[in-house]
């Protein structure tokens, strides 16, 4: 029961009316949603952006994809060094001794932008370039740790044989680029053929099978309709690659486990390796080859075959994939 509160001039009393209750903050009773609207919305303009990637994938640069650290920070990988094997510290010194025209990277399946990333040291450098990825969550990750880097060129597409010129061009990217870093797994072979009949890259970091030993020729053929399984059905031997190389007057100068690199005979200040010498020092002889890749485990009887016999045994273990590939 209130209390009665008396009334001037008249006889009787009548309830004190109760006090009201404290208002409370609007946020402690409706959704959620409401109760950081800058914060929802920004989730929400990221899932509509990652629905519309096809068309929306520039204004990623906008956006932090969840658990991504900007491109001004480093943590994790991109601390201890981005790339995969270390390659970086081998690419920095290559280009120190080549000393390209142009400070111009080209990033051909540039993943997220920092992991196994052979380009994000470069980038952080001042160097300009283009990065180029297909898969719609690893682009929208190097969308936006690559926002800091104005003059780099990102285009998210499935990089082709027919479209890789025009992509270079619309980049504008230089004759005599810097670096090239290749990694599609899958028709690598076709794409880099393509590059070296127009360009001439100072160096080129070119992802191999390293599972497939020389002398055997090996490649995925061009075909719109393949995508890699996450088997051992992908990119190119060392053989094959090596032969494309000297073909267009490239210098076959080192492996490191899975990553070859090539340069111009013109500008290159050492005499080059052979394919056996270079997969003997950057793969087979690695005593713990097997431990970073172990996956490779399965594959590791090739190593004790002869070329005929492991040609043989490719044509079998590729066998649902007849007619899509190259093999010599």
């Amino acid at each position: 029961m209130p209390p009665l509160m008396p009334l001037r001039g008249m006889g009787y009393t009548m309830p004190m009316p109760s006090p009201m209750p404290k208002p409370q903050p609007i946020h402690r009773s409706l959704p959620q949603l409401f109760q950081q609207p800058v914060a929802a919305a920004k989730r929400f303009a990221v899932r509509a952006c990652k629905r519309g990637l096809d068309a929306l994938g520039w204004e990623l640069r906008r956006s932090r994809p969840s658990g991504v650290a900007g491109s001004g920070s480093r943590s994790g990988s991109e601390a201890a060094g981005a790339s995969n094997f270390g390659e970086e510290k081998i690419i920095s010194d290559w280009l120190e001794r080549l000393r390209p025209a142009h400070r111009f990277c080209v990033d051909i399946g540039a993943g997220d932008g920092a992991f196994n990333s052979n380009s994000l040291r470069l980038f952080r450098a001042g160097w300009s370039g283009l990065a180029a990825e297909w898969d719609a969550q690893r682009f929208a990750k190097l969308a936006y740790r690559h926002a800091a880097f104005p003059e780099v060129r990102l285009c998210r597409a499935r990089v082709n044989p027919d479209n890789v010129l025009g992509l270079l061009s619309a980049a504008e990217t230089p004759r005599d680029f810097g670096f090239l870093s290749l990694d599609i797994d899958s028709f690598d072979y076709f794409v880099l053929e393509k590059i070296l009949s127009v360009h001439r890259p100072a160096l080129i970091c070119a992802e191999i099978n390293e599972k497939i030993p020389p002398p055997i020729r090996f490649s995925v053929k061009w075909d719109p309709g393949h995508h890699w399984a996450f088997d051992h059905f992908y990119g190119q031997s060392l053989s094959m690659l090596e032969n494309l190389g000297s073909r267009a007057g490239y210098l076959l100068v080192g492996l490191e486990y899975n990553n070859a690199f090539l340069i111009p005979k013109e500008i290159c200040p050492e005499p080059g390796l052979t394919v056996d010498q270079a997969y003997h020092q950057g793969y087979l002889d690695r005593p713990d080859r097997l431990q970073k890749l172990p996956w490779n485990r399965d594959m590791e009887f090739l190593q004790a075959l002869a070329p005929e016999a492991a040609r043989a045994a490719l044509r079998e273990k590729f066998a649902a994939y007849a007619g899509g590939f190259v093999l010599e």
